[in-house]
């Protein structure tokens, strides 16, 4: 199969080609040339197979042409070992824990999978490829955690500095080895814009071959449609259209879970629960893509002001506004909204919701207003405990720190602070 950039169809690469890349030249993001449905067996048989198997029909399609099968099977096996609950939270709905996985967070999934296509494609190559990513939060941690000690693959990572939190921080700052992480002097919008711009330098390109672990490359965004498929599986029971809530920021996530419905899951609805940064919802409501500065919140990671991936949820659509609205509402929701909902569902059913699972909930409450006969499923993105001073101040708790969590407490931060994008060039260039 051939992914194509966006910006012009022409431009094409391989599964391969499109990882090491990352990006189109062309500064597209690459998209399947076609999604091919899984056979109806497969959806009304799918508790019977194990999340494994599931995956493997899932993704089998996009990555059969430079993955022989044993090999495919044995980087999900890499990828796919922690859980994926549903958990019910009151009548008609549950929440699918992401959490469950290294570095707790959902893209503990893509970065995992991602790093090991790239070790398994950089084998007996010669050239180092160096990573580079933009976090808003998890996913710099995710992606440190992927890649550690990966032969051949140096991660440089930006992320905000005063804008993730402690613990996402040292999830991304003390591991050493092959992970840099550089400290910039902005928002996470600095940061993304940096990645890209030294995609398109070729004093950089000409002897460094860079790629992306942010969910701009295929490899990090497609894999994320498992666990929408692996909530299907657990739901299915129910007996009830399924709707799924999504905390959204760079919009990835959501979008791999709209093409695991173009592969037949049924699905009613999407609901993207955004923060105070509401382009999406803006764009739905009067039908305009206007990108706006990036606003902090308590849920930082999904403080994005110019979401990478909705471009490719339009193109799922043909940009058809109507086809899209009807499968997609999106809402927008403060801090202080947050916080008094996190408290509810604690004193409603003892749940600990971390900021960002707390929009999911809020977004796919507003959607069952007038769709109450639906089973609606939110995503928990992330543990609690990642956001320790948000919870303990909203709930008055400490919940337990993880094994994952507390590994990473005691260790030094390292990083290397940066104010603009001559600072990445320069180390770049220096390396």
């Amino acid at each position: 199969m051939k992914f194509y950039s966006l910006n012009n169809p022409e431009n094409q690469a391989s599964f391969k080609e499109a990882v090491i890349a990352g990006i189109a030249p062309d500064k597209g993001l690459y998209f399947p040339e076609k999604i091919e449905a899984l056979p109806t067996d497969f959806f009304d048989q799918i508790e019977t197979l194990s999340n494994h198997e599931i995956a493997f029909q899932a993704i089998h399609q996009f990555v059969k042409d430079d993955i022989e099968n044993e090999t495919l099977r044995e980087i999900i096996a890499n990828v796919l070992d922690f859980d994926f609950p549903v958990v019910e939270i009151e009548e008609n709905v549950a929440t699918l824990e992401l959490f469950h996985g290294p570095t707790m967070a959902f893209k503990d999934v893509g970065a995992r999978f991602m790093a090991n296509c790239l070790g398994h494609f950089s084998k007996g190559e010669k050239t180092e490829v160096t990573v580079l990513v933009a976090t808003s939060g998890d996913t710099g941690g995710a992606v440190a955690n992927g890649f550690l000690g990966v032969d051949g693959v140096n991660v440089v990572i930006l992320y905000p500095s005063g804008k993730v939190s402690d613990i996402q921080e040292r999830q991304l700052t003390t591991l050493g080895q092959n992970i840099v992480a550089m400290e910039v002097n902005g928002v996470f919008d600095d940061c993304q814009r940096m990645v890209k711009t030294a995609f398109l330098d070729t004093e950089i390109t000409d002897h460094k071959k860079l790629t992306s672990a942010n969910s701009i490359n295929i490899a990090r965004w497609l894999p994320q449609l498992f666990y929408f498929l692996f909530a299907y599986k657990q739901a299915k029971s129910q007996g009830k259209e399924i709707v799924f809530s999504v905390p959204s920021g760079n919009f990835g996530n959501i979008c791999a879970g709209m093409v695991a419905q173009k592969l037949g899951m049924p699905v009613k609805h999407f609901v993207a629960a955004t923060n105070a940064n509401k382009v999406v919802p803006n764009f739905l409501k009067n039908g305009v893509y206007e990108p706006l500065p990036s606003i902090a919140t308590i849920s930082n990671a999904m403080d994005v002001g110019d979401p990478s991936n909705f471009v490719r949820i339009r193109h799922l659509y043909q940009d058809e506004l109507s086809s899209l609205r009807n499968n997609l509402s999106s809402y927008s929701f403060s801090d202080d909204t947050t916080r008094e909902i996190m408290k509810t569902i604690h004193q409603n059913s003892g749940y600990v919701a971390d900021p960002h699972g707390a929009v999911g909930y809020l977004g796919l409450k507003e959607y069952q207003k007038v769709n109450p006969d639906t089973y609606g499923i939110f995503l928990e993105t992330a543990h609690p405990v990642k956001f320790l001073d948000v919870v303990e101040e909203t709930l008055g708790l400490t919940p337990a720190i993880p094994a994952q969590i507390q590994k990473v407490m005691d260790k030094e931060k390292k990083s290397i602070k940066i104010d603009n994008y001559e600072g990445l060039k320069s180390y770049l260039l220096g390396t």
